[in-house]
């Protein structure tokens, strides 16, 4: 019989969220801007939903499902192998430059902890985005395939606001752990979204944050910091 895992109570957790924290930008709104400059989506259909859920995100009011449906559904219209070749020039064109020295020397200062980019923009889009980060784990919302092709739904819990504890709890519990049993966890954030993390970890820290998150972060002591935006 296997044996459960011990819990890790030695582990050292950095979270890291990824849009406008490491990122001068956000990832998610950009990949649709991309893919409208490209022509692939219309833009007169496109943009201002773009900016309209772009918006609701902001102002902590956006319907995730509806977000996603927006945000995964051209994933299923074309073969793997062409999303694959835009997103290497979406690296170049638009990740790349938002990409700053200070978010690089913040993840370099937690080598040697369990670092993870926990964010709510799907797997596709942030997969190549850690791993230029170096960045050993990500936790994001999961497109949904089928025989390595998307279908334009979502694969589980979108990993948004709440569902990011959820989701991070069950990575922990793969690993025997969980928040509560590992020794250290840190969380940067930039937004109201990710409260209930922030709330959750033993050491949050606000990072160019919203007003809200600011507010938030002043009221309970968290430090607040800038990477430059």
């Amino acid at each position: 019989m296997l044996q459960p895992r011990r819990s890790n109570i030695t582990m050292k957790l950095a979270l890291f969220d990824l849009d406008n924290t490491l990122l001068a930008g956000d990832s998610d709104f950009e990949w649709a801007q991309f893919l409208i400059d490209q022509g692939v989506l219309e833009r007169a259909a496109y943009e201002s939903r773009n900016l309209e859920f772009y918006e609701q995100y902001k102002a902590g009011t956006l319907n995730i499902f509806e977000f996603l449906d927006f945000q995964l559904r051209p994933l299923a219209r074309y073969p793997r192998h062409v999303l694959d070749a835009w997103h290497r020039q979406f690296m170049t064109e638009r990740i790349q430059p938002m990409i700053r020295d200070s978010a690089r020397a913040l993840v370099a200062q937690h080598q040697g902890e369990v670092r993870v980019i926990i964010t709510a923009t799907n797997r596709f889009v942030t997969a190549p985005i850690a791993a230029a980060f170096g960045i050993e784990y990500l936790i994001a919302t999961d497109p949904e395939e089928r025989a390595g092709q998307f279908t334009g739904g979502v694969s589980g819990t979108p990993c948004f606001q709440a569902g990011k504890i959820e989701r991070l709890e069950a990575w922990l519990a793969e690993r025997g752990a969980s928040l509560k049993t590992v020794e250290k966890s840190t969380f940067y954030s930039d937004s109201r979204n990710d409260l209930p993390l922030l709330q959750a970890v033993t050491h949050p820290v606000a990072v160019d944050p919203d007003e809200t998150l600011r507010q938030h972060a002043m009221a309970q002591g968290w430090p607040v910091m800038s990477l430059g935006n």
